[in-house]
């Protein structure tokens, strides 16, 4: 069976300044490779710096990687054609209160995505942006209410069902329950969950959250310093880790647990 995602070769190297006559810093992200099927979720965890988000920015686009290339179904993703990128691959923000504009309410802010990707009718576009609010446990009235009318959960579906509107294949989450506290964190993660099996969609999870991890991925890739240093079965990499890295991350998860 053909791969979903197939990423070969990947590469990427950023400067950033720190200060004035400070040196700068260098982050190098070190050759990735890795498939996702259809249906399968797999997990990203590492330290701050490990190179997480950079992965996540790179499959949507946000950055152009120097060497490598993202094969979405046996299309090359092009890093200069946006819209086949918005169009396949979506994105969920860590933080939902900074990704929706506050002038603008939940339907159009759907309505924008569904606007400049598809020849829906004006009727036909209200209609996907009911069923999807439906879909992410809202209501069709939704439509008409602005960002500061939301809870935190609340806003999180927003930011799943603008995900969700253009029915990409491959869904990049970025810690996108961090902000959310553990009764609505939960609701959230079996939404995801149940999303996923009805409808198919490949997951890139990311998160410092081994819990969460551990409950919805299928496969893990450990990163550090930018590279990949351990990757398995969800099973294997919780019961068997092999790198010293890898064990420290577990045992202080099962630590977490036991308190």
């Amino acid at each position: 069976m053909s791969a979903l995602l197939s990423v070969q070769g990947l590469s990427f190297t950023k400067s950033t300044k720190t200060g004035f006559f400070s040196k700068p810093k260098i982050f190098h992200l070190a050759s990735l490779d890795f498939e996702l099927q259809a249906g399968e979720t797999m997990a990203i965890i590492g330290d701050n710096g490990s190179g997480k988000s950079t992965v996540a920015k790179l499959l949507v686009g946000a950055e152009t990687p120097d060497k490598g290339s993202i094969i979405l179904n046996g299309e090359t993703m092009q890093p200069g054609n946006i819209k086949q990128r918005c169009l396949k691959i979506r994105m969920i923000f860590q933080h939902s209160q900074g990704s929706l504009n506050p002038g603008l309410t939940l339907g159009s802010l759907l309505d924008e995505p569904l606007k400049l990707n598809t020849k829906l009718t004006v009727s036909e576009r209200r209609r996907k942006i009911e069923d999807t609010l439906i879909q992410v446990g809202l209501m069709a009235d939704h439509a008409h209410f602005y960002r500061h009318m939301l809870s935190e959960g609340q806003k999180q579906r927003v930011a799943l069902a603008r995900a969700l509107i253009l029915n990409p294949e491959v869904i990049v989450a970025d810690e996108p329950f961090a902000a959310l506290d553990p009764s609505v964190r939960s609701q959230t993660v079996n939404l995801l969950v149940r999303l996923q099996q009805d409808l198919g969609v490949g997951f890139i999870f990311i998160s410092h959250n081994l819990g969460i991890v551990r409950h919805i991925s299928d496969r893990v890739l450990v990163m550090q310093n930018g590279k990949v240093i351990e990757s398995g079965k969800t099973d294997v990499i919780f019961n068997w880790p092999k790198t010293d890295y890898t064990k420290k991350l577990i045992h202080a998860y099962q630590s977490l647990n036991k308190r």
